[in-house]
């Protein structure tokens, strides 16, 4: 059973706080923060959280990042951008004098070796299986405390439910009572004995792409830094032009994707170089001619998004096809031998060489930016089941494709919205071939709803070489 942490200290909000081991705090040359997901030196709670125990204890922070070759699904494109987030983090980190050590191997591995001179570990919050696997290894192998503070979620998933949410509607209430209690920044904490200078071992940043090349062990996918740049700075920049020109017009655009009136905040999302609650707060302080759109937004990016946390935290099979709802596989099953006028092999869907030109153009924008608009990601992904053999090589395909190409693909959100293409957080539709009555979309319905040309033109000029 985790337990709250009975260390009181009082800057970060006590339910954000998990004992992941019953060790006490030892004597070591510093506060240890395992920085994983919460990538950013700011707005960080389990950073601040560790900066204060540091100073309760009168030693310095150090925080340490594991760097792993074979991470899961990642490869030069994923690395790129998580490499540049690193270095802009490591130069803020010295500006508060806080030493950031990255060191190459599996992320637990580098967190256990720094914990041998560390007076505790303090570690971000994780909801995939091998994020949390990770975060249960270094607590039962460390000999000191280590302590789990949850910075990536507005509100700590175990707070808003207990169980698997059935859909938004469900989940939306628990979350609008909690919320003005979460709605508030982490305070920053003074450091008062610098780590700068430790000296600790550890690789250089310097070179994000050559770094990015050297551990990366799929070089087949590559970076697109004249689209997104990782890191902090780059997101606040994003985030500001996007509050000052486009958020006015998104409650009306945001299922255009002719348009870009959208954020872009996914992938800083991901890699944890942007916090939830920052932009939570700096869309509260909108202007008062952008209260739709704000309420629209604070929608996608709390409700919308803890949704997909509490689906993968609390459903073990995420990525699987047994992850769909009964009705959706049952409904599925009685289609699976309709006939399908079109079907596509991976290699064909890969290459953008369907009959469809709004889905070519969805697949374009994916490779060659490593995003999409979220409206077309719907699309493309209907589209891949109405276009496989089955359900089963559609749903694998969906992931794969996701994975691979999207910036912040591996995601909660990436794996609830392919499964939400299956049926999940969705209700029966009228029954279609094929689909049964898991929902479809439709080239015509993309026509009558916007600029599907418009989009289409747009991609051809983006992606031209």
């Amino acid at each position: 059973m985790i337990k709250v942490s009975r260390l009181r200290l009082q800057r970060v909000h006590h339910t954000r706080i998990r004992l992941l081991n019953d060790r006490p705090v030892k004597q070591g040359r510093y506060v240890l923060y395992w920085m994983q997901q919460s990538q950013r030196a700011e707005f960080n709670h389990a950073l601040e959280y560790a900066v204060e125990m540091a100073n309760h204890y009168d030693l310095p922070p150090v925080v340490g990042f594991g760097l792993m070759k074979a991470y899961p699904d990642a490869n030069l494109r994923h690395m790129t951008f998580l490499l540049e987030g690193l270095h802009d983090t490591r130069r803020r980190l010295a500006q508060r004098n806080i030493a950031l050590v990255v060191r190459g191997g599996r992320p637990d591995t580098v967190a256990l070796n720094l914990s041998r001179e560390a007076a505790a570990v303090v570690c971000d919050g994780g909801y995939l299986r091998h994020q949390r696997a990770w975060r249960r290894s270094v607590a039962r192998a460390a000999d000191c405390r280590v302590v789990r503070v949850e910075s990536d979620a507005v509100i700590p998933v175990e707070i808003v439910s207990s169980k698997a949410e059935y859909a938004a509607r469900t989940i939306r209430p628990k979350i609008q009572r909690l919320l003005p209690d979460y709605l508030a920044p982490p305070e920053q904490m003074v450091v008062k004995r610098p780590s700068i200078e430790l000296k600790l071992p550890g690789l250089t940043l310097n070179n994000p792409a050559g770094l990015a090349t050297e551990y990366s062990a799929d070089h087949g996918v590559g970076p697109v830094t004249t689209v997104f740049k990782g890191g902090t700075l780059q997101a606040q920049k994003r985030f500001a032009r996007f509050m000052k020109q486009r958020l006015p017009r998104y409650a009306q655009n945001s299922n255009q994707p002719q348009t870009d009136d959208i954020s872009g905040m996914s992938p800083y999302l991901h890699f944890g170089q942007i916090s939830p609650l920052y932009l939570a707060l700096e869309i509260q302080n909108a202007d008062a001619g952008s209260a739709a759109s704000a309420a629209r937004y604070l929608e996608e990016l709390i409700v919308r998004r803890e949704l997909a946390i509490n689906f993968v935290y609390y459903t073990p099979d995420y990525d699987r096809y047994s992850c769909l709802p009964a009705w959706a596989r049952e409904t599925l099953r009685q289609h699976r031998s309709d006939i399908r006028p079109h079907r596509y092999t991976l290699r064909e869907l890969t290459a953008a060489r369907t009959h469809d030109p709004y889905w070519n153009a969805a697949m374009d924008e994916m490779k060659h930016t490593g995003f999409m608009h979220n409206y077309m990601r719907m699309y493309w992904a209907k589209k891949i089941l109405e276009w496989s053999s089955t359900p089963e090589a559609a749903f694998a395909a969906t992931l794969k494709l996701n994975n691979r190409y999207f910036l912040d693909g591996r995601d909660p959100n990436s794996y609830a919205g392919v499964a939400w293409s299956y049926g999940l957080h969705d209700r029966p539709w009228a029954e279609r071939p094929i689909f049964g009555k898991v929902r479809t979309m439709t080239a015509s319905g993309l026509e009558r709803k916007c600029d599907i040309r418009a989009y289409v033109a747009k991609i051809k000029a983006r992606t031209r070489h």
